[in-house]
């Protein structure tokens, strides 16, 4: 696995849905195909990237990890203001921050791999510690969930 970019996230105001899941009960493409059939309703878009956002209850989540535990999850795109809030949607404020930056390819039913790698490799032999904001991917062009080519950024937040 490669070693992560550390970056600078500044400020990110976005629009979207959100849903109440956890590893087990995972609703994720219900989400998904709810967000994007009124996608085109979201004014004021700033490219054309997509943001698959978790929300974890406490920072305990990941040490006292349980598939069962429910976490929050957003389908969204980043806006330049919140001037206008489609019906049926809400906004989310991502706070500018320390985040180590992974770059996932392959099939999404892959990722545990990557993630087993971060939390119990990369993570506890880094210099950071991981901080209670929200993690998320930022699927580009290259994201093609379909196929083994498929590529996201995953952002995990840290700090010193």
């Amino acid at each position: 696995m490669k070693q992560p970019t550390i970056q600078t996230l500044p400020q990110k105001k976005l629009i979207g849905k959100s849903a109440r899941m956890s590893l087990v009960q995972n609703t994720t493409p219900v989400l998904w195909k709810s967000f994007m059939q009124h996608r085109k309703s979201v004014k004021n878009t700033i490219g054309t990237d997509l943001y698959s956002i978790q929300v974890y209850d406490d920072i305990s989540y990941f040490r006292n990890f349980n598939p069962q535990t429910a976490f929050t999850k957003y389908a969204m795109t980043e806006v330049s203001s919140f001037d206008t809030i489609p019906e049926d949607m809400e906004t989310l404020t991502i706070e500018a921050g320390l985040y180590a930056v992974f770059i996932y390819k392959g099939l999404p039913q892959h990722f545990a791999k990557m993630a087993t790698y971060i939390f119990s490799q990369w993570l506890p032999n880094s210099e950071y510690a991981l901080d209670n904001r929200p993690h998320f991917e930022v699927l580009g062009d290259k994201y093609k969930p379909a196929s083994e080519d498929s590529e996201e950024e995953v952002w995990i937040p840290i700090k010193k």
